[in-house]
């Protein structure tokens, strides 16, 4: 048995298919505008979209001070959102006015980027530094925004000799409705290739 699960009074599924589509990663996005002031805001439809050249996009649903600032100036941080800092990724996206920074509102520190103006977070463990790759693709109500990635900083305490390790980040993922998670236990599961899959097989 399964329940069908009807459209809200506009049409919309979103409700069902964001509690259905998880865990989502979180961009916690920092950007400054063209007048200065910063802007910190958590957005759970996030992933990368190209390995060559690296470029990760998120999605602003709606037209919010990130948007906006990101047309302004072309740049932006996604800053990994930690499990331990729930509260602040929460409070970071209440709509504040434009004028307010969610930095100074939640009580988070800025820490300096190597590559571009807008501040990271530094209570963050990693941080990945983006200028705009095109103009942000308008698609419903939302706005796909991509970034073309020219920095990544991690802390040391993250990395081992592959790289960065998802159990010491401690990545906070976004459910339905006001749920939140961490990561469960984690499994390394080795891809087989064709060839051994099917020894069998006649390839060139």
């Amino acid at each position: 048995m399964r329940t069908d699960i009807p459209a809200d009074r506009h049409g919309s599924f979103a409700r069902a298919v964001k509690a259905l589509v998880l865990p989502r990663p979180i961009a916690w996005v920092s950007t400054l505008s063209a007048a200065g002031v910063d802007n910190l805001a958590p957005h759970s439809f996030f992933t990368v979209a190209s390995t060559s050249p690296t470029i990760v996009q998120f999605v602003s649903t709606g037209e919010k001070d990130s948007l906006r600032n990101v047309r302004e100036t072309g740049e932006f941080v996604v800053n990994l959102a930690p499990a331990h800092l729930v509260e602040q990724v929460n409070a970071t996206g209440t709509d504040y006015p434009a004028e307010v920074s969610e930095f100074d509102a939640v009580g988070l520190t800025r820490e300096p980027s190597r590559t571009v103006a807008a501040p990271r977070v530094a209570e963050s463990p990693a941080a990945v530094e983006c200028r705009l790759h095109r103009e942000p693709l308008r698609i419903g109500d939302g706005f796909l925004v991509f970034g073309e990635v020219t920095h990544v900083a991690v802390a040391e305490e993250a990395m081992d000799g592959r790289g960065p390790l998802a159990t010491a980040l401690r990545p906070l993922a976004r459910l339905g409705y006001d749920e939140w998670a961490e990561l469960g236990p984690v499994r390394s599961v080795r891809r087989v290739p064709y060839r051994e899959a099917d020894p069998e097989a006649d390839l060139p």
